[in-house]
């Protein structure tokens, strides 16, 4: 699922692999006064774009600051070298357990760059080799992986201002993931902060609305774009006192102090085991209703129309959830309800099973369960919410397969994508970028744009299929009105919220 939700003010967060950025220095690449310290970033001929990579935007989350939320960075004198990417934040995998709580398919970790506790950076990219002197629409990316995975580093910010041909500024930012960022318990609450990781997003946001315009952006006009983070879970008020009994702090008088002077890699070690142990596919430490930051389920708020954006562009991916199942195990569609969703009775686990009664194989109905209740049915709760001002698309190119479309708007950062086409690549990429600049996809910035007239959402439930031909000799881009026995599945989850946690 992918959100691009354009705000007028920074003042709310959503949440909505492969190699780095090599940058040119050259000394006279522009340098940013940010008041608590200066950068200099470095300017790249082969994208004519220049980068400020590493830019810290809250102080280093370690000892008392672990698990609570960020704080403002210290001043730093001189001026600092923005040339090379930041440490990504602390991994983990995906659950690979064929029951819940607590076969093999993991959320890979990847070789070769450093982890840190100590990783809450952004990059900022811009174009041209010195600040730009009007002010652009800027594009905030947020990164997907279950709220335990992924980084700055791999989505270049060059990708999408050349697709942009140079009319944005784009920042990507890092934020806390799993025990490090998503540690829920009664003494978290108490003396630190729950929803670290999306405490560091509004900070990041906050850091934007703040200095973006010294980077050339306008402030006013700030696109927020995420792919993924993944599902809910029902195990929070659980896992604390685990993490605690395998860090050997249970007999402390002040066990949450005692997980502060853990060695990270202790706590790192930890976040990898429970994180495997959970249910396959899905993921452990993820956001929980803190009562403060996150005051109610998210699909209460979005009925209420509790959203606080101008527009929204949504896309989500045909097969949404087809690698968050295993795809070898023998299992029927009501036991997977019941696995997935532990609070469901078996009232709920029945009807699951007779709402997928007919849609093909035992395991295309528990794909479609874990794709629809997941990723997809929510995509259409944000869409009723922000009623008359919304886009709905569907990335279709087979296997269409979750997170498989990111490589068409971040080509550089990650293997050739399987559906080589020009038009393609540039009709669905360039959806994305109009609408930041303009709030309309319509609004094309290059007339070779293959993509029809895209009306919104809500003029007959319409959608925007983005796939190619059978035979895979060209791009087949064309409307659709959603399916409606999809519209009534989704309002059955919607009925069952309480119940999922969403």
């Amino acid at each position: 699922m992918k959100l691009t939700v354009a705000f007028l003010l920074v003042s709310a967060t959503l949440t909505t692999l492969a190699s780095g950025v090599t940058s040119n220095t050259e000394s006279d690449a522009p340098i940013v006064d940010l008041g608590y310290a200066s950068y200099q970033g470095s300017f790249d001929p082969s994208t004519n774009v220049t980068n400020f990579l590493g830019v810290r935007y809250a102080a280093a989350p370690l000892g008392d600051l672990r698990f609570r939320a960020p704080q403002s960075p210290a001043n730093v004198p001189g001026v600092q070298q923005a040339n090379t990417e930041p440490p990504e934040c602390f991994q983990a995998s995906s659950g690979l357990s064929p029951t819940n709580p607590f076969s093999n398919q993991t959320l890979a970790k990847r070789q070769g760059r450093e982890q840190t506790e100590d990783c809450l950076f952004l990059n900022v990219a811009i174009p041209g080799s010195t600040i730009p002197t009007g002010e652009f629409p800027v594009i905030v990316w947020i990164h997907g992986g279950g709220y335990l995975g992924g980084d700055a580093s791999d989505f270049h910010g060059s990708d999408l201002i050349n697709e942009a041909k140079g009319g944005v500024v784009v920042v990507t930012i890092q934020y806390r993931l799993g025990v490090f960022g998503f540690l829920a318990g009664k003494q978290v609450k108490q003396n630190g902060a729950l929803n670290a990781g999306l405490l560091d997003q509004h900070f990041a946001l906050q850091w934007v609305n703040t200095h973006i315009s010294k980077f050339g952006g306008l402030n006013s006009k700030v696109t927020i774009w995420g792919e993924s983070a993944g599902a809910g879970s029902v195990l929070q008020q659980a896992l604390y006192s685990e993490v605690v009994a395998q860090t050997n702090c249970a007999s402390s008088s002040n066990p949450l102090n005692c997980l502060r002077s853990v060695d990270a890699n202790t706590l790192e070690a930890l976040n990898t085991n429970i994180n495997s142990a959970g249910f396959f596919g899905l993921f452990t430490f993820v956001p929980v209703v803190d009562g403060e930051f996150i005051t109610q389920r998210a699909t209460e708020a979005l009925k209420q129309g509790k959203v606080n954006g101008q527009a929204l562009l949504a896309v989500t991916n045909t097969n949404e959830g087809l690698i968050f199942v295993n795809q070898t195990a023998n299992q029927n569609t009501t036991f997977y309800a019941e696995q997935l969703f532990p609070n469901f009775g078996i009232q709920q686990d029945r009807e699951t099973a007779r709402q997928y009664a007919g849609l093909g194989s035992q395991l295309n109905q528990i794909n479609l369960i874990q794709g629809e209740s997941i990723f997809i049915c929510p995509t259409y709760y944000l869409l009723n919410a922000f009623s008359g001002r919304s886009f709905k698309g569907e990335f279709a190119v087979p296997p269409a397969t979750h997170a498989m479309d990111i490589q068409y708007y971040f080509p550089t950062g990650f293997t050739s994508s399987p559906f080589q086409n020009a038009d393609f690549q540039k009709a669905f990429s360039q959806s994305f970028l109009a609408f930041a600049i303009s709030l309309d996809p319509n609004s094309k910035f290059d007339r070779t744009n293959i993509t029809p007239r895209w009306n919104k959402y809500s003029a007959g439930n319409t959608e925007m299929v983005f796939n190619s031909t059978n035979d895979g000799s060209a791009a087949d881009i064309h409307t659709i009105s959603t399916n409606r026995a999809l519209l009534e599945r989704c309002s059955f989850w919607e009925s069952v919220g309480q119940l999922t946690g969403q």
